[in-house]
């Protein structure tokens, strides 16, 4: 998959993610409305009710204190504390709203905005808010000599009651939307990821072909050269040419071994032949083979072998292409005159090993990076260093099964160092 091809994905993704959050924002929304509508339209029935059978017990109580009316009365209605009293009150409107499912805190207040006074109340905690954000409810709009009293009631979790209704949607809404989200981050996580490994594997393939057309060339050279009868063949030509065949046919072993173990690696079918190992002959041994292409480089190899005792438990063989490999990348990655050092020293239960050279250095962001499977460090359209990008990853990988730690200190234009630890014994 291309750039534009990926990019083109991410946006289309990205604008459905953004629709589909709409729409799921748009009908909880909607949702939201329609259940404040159905609280205002409850409220009001119960407030209804309970004006009408307020206006209904003061009638009956009226007729109680005066069962003979004159035909015309100028007096207004009774005084509440003779029909009614707040804890009734509160019984009353308690009653109503529950036969309609509005189960939260309220306060109720009487009000007469002639005198700004509160007739009857349960509580005067929330006048302000009964006055602005209460539901009113005119009382006793028959009688046309007195000044209009208001019913106030006011809920002061209005919001989160609703809410609590809306509780088993929103839930299941948000949930939906992480799920979503989570999905939408995870898929362009791994088509990154994919295009990043697609990206890597063709320059292995690459690096790999070249690598191992300039032995087989070379191989192939050679045996031309020896079975052609017109070129004069001396000993001295005879060996130098199966020198030369020797040498790129060693070369073609390491690589393939190379890869075999990152294939190995990769299977988890790595098992390793535990013997006692001189870390130090190992070091010794590695420095004698690679010294030839640090000296053509003009470079140097420091070594301070410190460590005593210096033998440890583990693969010898792997524990060699452990040591190698860190050399090798050493001489590759510094441009001129590599100067390397090796340390090695006791440290509690084990032995660190310590390879620093004096490279370009590891950016920062890339240091975490330098462990994976074949990543390599990019250097844009410049490709002066070849490699697959297996070295380290195998190294960690054997550091691992050794039961030791690994840890890189670089800085640009300063070099980079690798400090391993291994335990004397691995654990069982």
């Amino acid at each position: 998959m291309n750039r534009k091809a990926l990019v083109g994905i991410i946006i289309i993704m990205s604008i459905s993610l953004i629709g589909l959050l709409g729409v799921q924002f748009y009908w909880i929304r909607s949702a939201s409305s329609v259940k404040e509508a159905s609280f205002r339209r409850s409220v009001n029935e119960a407030m209804a009710k309970v004006v009408y059978k307020l206006e209904r017990l003061e009638k009956w109580r009226a007729a109680e204190i005066n069962p003979f009316p004159g035909m015309l009365s100028f007096n207004p209605h009774l005084d509440y504390s003779l029909f009614i009293t707040p804890s009734e009150m509160d019984s009353l409107i308690s009653l109503e709203l529950n036969i309609r499912g509005v189960d939260t805190r309220y306060l109720f207040g009487i009000y007469k905005p002639e005198l700004d006074l509160f007739i009857l109340e349960n509580s005067s905690d929330y006048r302000n808010q009964l006055i602005q954000k209460g539901y009113a409810y005119p009382l006793f709009s028959y009688d046309m000599f007195s000044t209009p009293e208001y019913l106030l009631i006011y809920f002061p979790y209005e919001r989160q009651f609703l809410l609590t209704e809306l509780w088993g949607m929103l839930l299941i809404s948000i949930v939906l939307i992480v799920v979503i989200v989570y999905t939408f981050t995870y898929t362009i996580t791994i088509m990154i990821r994919q295009k990043k490994i697609s990206d890597m594997k063709s320059d292995f393939m690459n690096n790999m072909t070249h690598e191992f057309r300039t032995p087989i060339s070379t191989i192939a050279l050679a045996c031309e050269a020896l079975g052609d009868q017109e070129i004069p063949k001396s000993e001295k030509v005879y060996e130098n040419y199966i020198h030369m065949i020797r040498e790129e046919n060693s070369r073609l072993s390491i690589l393939s071994e190379r890869i075999l173990q990152a294939s190995v690696l990769e299977k988890g079918q790595l098992k390793l032949q535990r013997e006692q190992v001189d870390l130090h002959t190992v070091i010794r041994d590695v420095i004698k083979s690679i010294r030839i292409q640090v000296e053509i480089k003009d470079g140097v190899i420091h070594t301070n072998l410190k460590a005593k005792p210096s033998k440890l438990q583990g693969d010898k063989v792997h524990l060699t292409n452990l040591v190698y490999n860190l050399l090798d990348n050493a001489t590759k990655y510094t441009p001129r005159k590599p100067e390397i050092r090796i340390r090695t020293e006791n440290s509690g239960e084990g032995i660190t090993l310590s390879v620093q050279d004096n490279g370009p250095g590891i950016p920062k962001q890339e240091q975490k990076k330098v462990f994976d499977k074949l990543y390599r460090i990019p250097t844009g359209n410049i490709h002066n260093v070849r490699g697959y990008g297996l070295g380290l990853s195998y190294v960690k990988a054997i550091v691992g099964e050794h039961h030791g730690k690994i840890n890189i200190d670089s800085e640009i234009s300063k070099g980079t160092s690798f400090k391993i630890y291994l335990p004397y014994k691995i654990p069982d």
